[in-house]
């Protein structure tokens, strides 16, 4: 049995980047954390009610996924770049000493949004393996609207080498996705049930699969 945390700089991004490979994992008998670095607050200019709502998201989400446990740093979302790494650092730091995974899911290094950056980083600083021992497996996944949005051409394009197959996965990912009910648009907007469908396919033509999700894999411990 595999314990995995998945890391999320917002909700959403877990079901985008590795929704079906969370719901794989759960088939499989793995045990599955959950960890959201940021939270819709009032300072940043979002009102009581939304904030309910993405709680309630959250939970409905939680539920239908079958998380073992939930944790939530509560940074403010947009706002990691004004936060020092000191504070978020430790806060990571500690989730992944609770959970002791030995496989980590996170938001890939290039992606346009700051959080995704700033996540990664963080992260990376939580990976030492003689200050985090249970971790053996450390994958990036790529998140629609963030990770082929980018347009700085000093960062290297998203090279995944690690496919894993979800088709008897897909439809269950997509309804869970539709529980993030502001988030979804109509096509071509990224964040569509079309284009989740056309990516799971494109990344399935990349491994022999109906339907796929695509990962760099950017550390194995092999014992």
């Amino acid at each position: 049995m595999n314990k995995i945390l998945v890391i999320a700089p917002h909700p959403d991004d877990e079901t985008l980047g590795c929704g079906g490979a969370i719901l794989k994992h759960k088939s499989k008998g793995d045990k599955i954390h959950w960890l959201i670095v940021t939270a819709m607050t009032e300072d940043i200019g979002y009102s009581p009610e939304k904030i309910m709502q993405r709680s309630n998201e959250i939970q409905k989400v939680s539920k239908a996924y079958g998380f073992s446990s939930v944790h939530q740093c509560g940074f403010s979302a947009t706002m990691l770049n004004v936060i020092p790494l000191a504070e978020i650092v430790p806060k990571i730091g500690a989730v992944i000493k609770k959970v002791k995974p030995n496989i980590v899911y996170l938001p890939f290094w290039g992606d346009v949004h700051t959080d995704h950056r700033i996540v990664f980083g963080a992260v990376s600083s939580c990976l030492k393996w003689f200050r985090y021992p249970s971790v053996k497996r450390v994958l990036a996944y790529e998140t629609l609207s963030e990770t082929d949005s980018t347009i700085n051409p000093d960062i290297n394009a998203f090279r995944p080498n690690v496919f894993i197959d979800i088709t008897s996965f897909l439809e269950n990912k997509i309804d869970i996705m539709k529980m993030y009910r502001s988030e979804l648009g109509v096509f071509p907007f990224p964040r569509s049930e079309e284009a989740i469908r056309s990516l799971a396919a494109l990344r399935g033509t990349n491994a022999g699969f109906k339907a796929a999700e695509a990962f760099m894999l950017l550390k194995e411990r092999i014992e």
